[in-house]
């Protein structure tokens, strides 16, 4: 089932996500229907705060990036097969030069901003079955994963832009979270006036 995308300005994208187990309900139901709504909004990722659920579990699949002709073909490959279920995860190192890349987010349609993030990561995280994994990223499968992590900590990407940036965008992210802007995907705005 699609879900609609909670907008900016709802509290659930500023809150930390609860851990989860294998025990939280119907989990399963709830990865296809996150999966779904990903492919159907044509995002690289989604996290659990993005559908109203203040817990720790994000998918990623960066898969569309692989199509990008002026990626090395080594980072294209990788891209291609990075598709995974994140639960539970933690970054445990960063590393590497910080690099600006112009990154969106389904949360807040229509506003492209660049951020600046560290170019390699060591990461911890749980499969779909628990399992657990340690993985090194780089490039913009680091970046990707930073992105949906920052969800799970009750970050957004508009947070790490300077303050001008920020008040030059104040009235466009007051409109989202009015319900004042066009997604091609549903959408939950918090504080859309009832018609």
């Amino acid at each position: 089932m699609i879900l609609p995308i909670v907008a900016y300005g709802d509290s659930v994208l500023r809150k930390v996500g609860k851990e989860i187990d294998s025990n939280y309900p119907e989990l399963k139901q709830l990865l296809a229907n996150m999966k779904a709504t990903m492919e159907n909004a044509q995002g690289v990722g989604l996290a659990a705060p993005q559908i109203g659920r203040a817990i720790r579990l994000f998918l990623i699949d960066a898969s569309p990036f692989a199509e990008d002709e002026d990626l090395p073909q080594e980072e294209r490959n990788i891209l291609k097969e990075f598709k995974h279920v994140f639960i539970n995860a933690k970054i445990l190192k960063e590393e590497g030069e910080e690099w600006g890349f112009q990154e969106g987010c389904l949360s807040i349609p229509d506003i492209r901003e660049e951020v600046f993030r560290k170019e390699k990561i060591t990461v911890e995280y749980q499969d779909e079955h628990f399992k657990k994994h340690t993985k090194v990223l780089d490039g913009l499968a680091a970046r990707v994963f930073q992105h949906e992590y920052d969800h799970i900590e009750g970050i957004l990407f508009t947070d790490k832009l300077s303050s001008l940036k920020k008040r030059l965008l104040k009235k466009k992210l007051d409109n989202i979270s009015k319900g004042k802007t066009t997604a091609d995907y549903r959408m939950r705005y918090p504080n859309a006036k009832k018609r």
